[in-house]
């Protein structure tokens, strides 16, 4: 019976792990306004110097940060974040980096029932999927002026009315013992609807420019260049990027769990044969490892040197099986 209770609440306790969501907090050290943009959708539809955005229950995420079109000299950024801890707050800060380059760093985490509840000057949006459309509507006003008549009866009355699906608006002529009394001014204003979709172009490889790596990555880029073989995609991760999403990986106790965040990770990011085989190294099962080489190839660099994450399996038939799906 104590073994039964326990499992029950082994089971229930990893459920609401899974179903807990995390917060991301995003702010400008200088007060500079900017759209939070996650997955390629424009999380805050107005420029804001303080994001908040919750409802987040992915383990990685690719987020970019657009500044107001006033500030022309600020570059536009990508950043991948990768939540570790589920149900947690996480705070970040745009900020400029030693080569003058702005950077999304990382400031601090803590449990959402620790997490302060208002901040002054901080807008607060619920994590969309979705793009959500956005309707200008443009009015126009034309006026047109119409010179009346002289009636030849004295009882005459013109009177002229224009009716269409526009606004309106009328004004009447009469002549009377043939004297025009005025002047026909007919007014109408025409609207015009556009919408558009907030969803924005997203890099395809998460290349960021941190404070950290930055470095690091010019140097990734000086050893691209010494390959010459076919290329499958460009900027591969730099290392310390491709370490925390290790982390994020070996922090999950299955493998099945490891195999979605990992394959999270590969969809947003370039990887080099080297950092595929390191991917591979940490699931348990051969059927693991060559699931996550399938699905790296069309996510790798240097594609001519994909013989190297054979060095990953444990039998002769998986490295036969990898070959296959490449040739096909």
């Amino acid at each position: 019976m104590k073994i039964i209770l326990f499992s029950i609440s082994f089971i229930l306790m990893i459920f609401n792990l899974k179903a807990q969501n995390s917060n991301m907090i995003v702010f400008s050290e200088q007060g500079e306004t900017f759209y939070l943009v996650i997955n390629g959708v424009k999380q805050n539809q107005q420029p804001q110097t303080n994001v908040k955005v919750t409802g987040l229950n992915a383990d990685a995420y690719q987020v970019k940060i657009i500044f107001e079109k006033t500030l022309t000299n600020q570059k536009e950024f990508d950043k991948n974040i990768y939540f570790n801890t589920k149900g947690e707050e996480y705070t970040y800060s745009i900020k400029l980096n030693k080569k003058g380059l702005y950077a999304l760093k990382y400031v601090s985490q803590v449990p959402l029932a620790q997490a302060p509840q208002a901040v002054e000057y901080q807008t607060e949006v619920a994590y969309s999927e979705s793009p959500v459309e956005e309707t200008q509507t443009n009015t126009t006003t034309i006026t047109t002026t119409t010179n009346s008549q002289n009636v030849a009866s004295n009882s005459d009355v013109n009177m002229q009315v224009n009716v269409g699906e526009q606004d309106m608006g009328m004004n009447v002529n009469m002549t009377i013992n043939g004297v025009p009394t005025g002047s026909s001014d007919v007014t109408y204003t025409e609207t015009t609807t556009t919408t558009t979709s907030t969803t924005v172009s997203s890099s395809s490889y998460g290349y960021d420019e941190t404070e950290d790596d930055v470095d690091e990555y010019e140097v990734h880029q000086g050893n691209e260049h010494s390959y010459h073989g076919r290329v499958g995609c460009h900027h591969p991760m730099s290392q310390s990027n491709f370490n925390s999403a290790k982390s994020s990986i070996e922090s999950k106790d299955f493998e099945d769990s490891k195999l979605t965040i990992a394959k999270q990770i590969v969809d947003a990011n370039c990887l080099t044969s080297e950092q595929v085989k390191s991917l591979m190294e940490l699931f348990t099962y051969e059927s693991s490892k060559l699931e996550i080489a399938k699905y790296c190839y069309k996510h790798t660099y240097d594609v001519e040197n994909y013989y190297k994450v054979n060095d990953a399996f444990g039998f002769e038939s998986s490295i036969d099986e990898l070959n296959d799906f490449i040739k096909k």
